[in-house]
């Protein structure tokens, strides 16, 4: 369906998004055989790459390396399978969550215990205007932004500046940001234990492999199918929220299902890309319902043609939304620089 004849926030009101809310709790149940394959077919062909990787760069066979762009849109369906054990999905058994979430880290870069943490407080807080900064893209209004000063405002059309939101930014922090406890959402006290123990077994890994093989190769093997798992993640990261008809509400007014149908999007992909990115388009079931394992969210969209036309977004009208960068509370919906 259009964009233009997708549901209004009007339109979805209270008992039609109730409604919603009952369809997706059907399909709330892990399959234990579903996940173990999906990790298996995900997990061996990414390691495959990898080796290939590592052993043409000790070998002198460069050409190998054209392997990251594969290795990291795998990368980017392990990540998806990360998350998925944060919100305890993707297993019946927490233990095995537990275990395959933290296993994962060593690839992703991402430390499990604070990632998971902030990440369930992103969804408490998506589309309330009065709990922002915690596992989202920083959004100001434009009250907000014509309230700052000329240097606050240059501050922050740096930081949503594309090359910097979207280029520089994601492999900086996927690599580097995350190493340090330190300048994250959450007080470092909460971010030690997680991101300082997800470092020594980093340090321990990969530190070995470099012994081995030496420390070229290893960073010759890993940075293709970081930086291609970055700039996939980050830009995925950006739309699932960030496109013109959104949803943000101040705290007196939000609504967690309203905010989880408006304010996410359904990120309409082609099959091959959706593979890759583990179903994480139909972003607004999975705030709708956070326990739905990433291998059901297509029958349960499949068996509500509503959920179908809700913040839905092409791949060629996600890239118009490169330039939003404030909400506007009088129109409701983001607006670019110039226009505000």
């Amino acid at each position: 369906m259009p964009a233009a004849l997708a549901p209004s926030d009007d339109e979805l009101d209270e008992a039609t998004v109730r409604r919603l809310a009952r369809h997706c709790m059907a399909y709330r149940e892990a399959d234990n055989r579903t996940a173990a394959m999906q990790l298996v077919t995900t997990l061996l062909p990414f390691l495959v790459c990898a080796g290939l990787m590592l052993w043409g760069v000790t070998a002198g066979n460069y050409w190998l390396l054209a392997l990251g762009l594969p290795a990291g849109g795998l990368l980017v369906r392990l990540f998806g399978i990360q998350h998925d054990c944060g919100h305890n999905s993707f297993f019946t058994s927490r233990r095995a969550n537990q275990a395959t979430g933290r296993g994962l880290s060593l690839l992703t870069l991402t430390p499990y215990g604070y990632w998971s943490r902030s990440h369930t407080l992103h969804h408490a807080s998506a589309g309330d205007l009065g709990r922002r900064g915690i596992g989202d893209v920083d959004t100001l209004t434009v009250a907000e932004y014509t309230a700052m000063s000329s240097l606050e405002r240059w501050r922050y059309r740096f930081y949503r500046h594309p090359l910097v939101l979207h280029v520089v930014g994601p492999p900086l922090y996927f690599v580097l940001f995350q190493r340090s406890p330190f300048g994250q959402a959450l007080p470092a006290s909460e971010a030690w234990r997680s991101i300082m123990g997800l470092n020594l077994a980093l340090l321990a890994v990969y530190g070995s492999l470099a012994l081995l093989v030496g420390p070229f190769a290893v960073l010759a093997a890993i940075l293709p199918a970081a930086l291609v798992a970055s700039w996939t993640g980050g830009w995925l990261f950006f739309v699932q929220h960030q496109f013109e008809h959104t949803h943000w509400d101040e705290s007196e007014e939000w609504n967690l299902q309203q905010a989880a149908l408006g304010g996410s999007s359904y990120y309409v992909l082609p099959k091959v890309l959706q593979w890759f990115t583990g179903n994480i388009g139909l972003h607004h079931i999975h705030h709708l319902n956070s326990r739905i394992p990433n291998y059901r969210l297509q029958a349960c969209l499949d068996a509500e043609p509503l959920l179908g036309s809700i913040s839905r977004l092409s791949l060629g009208e996600s890239l118009r939304c490169i330039g939003l960068a404030l909400w506007d509370a009088d129109s409701r919906r983001l607006v670019a620089f110039p226009r505000a």
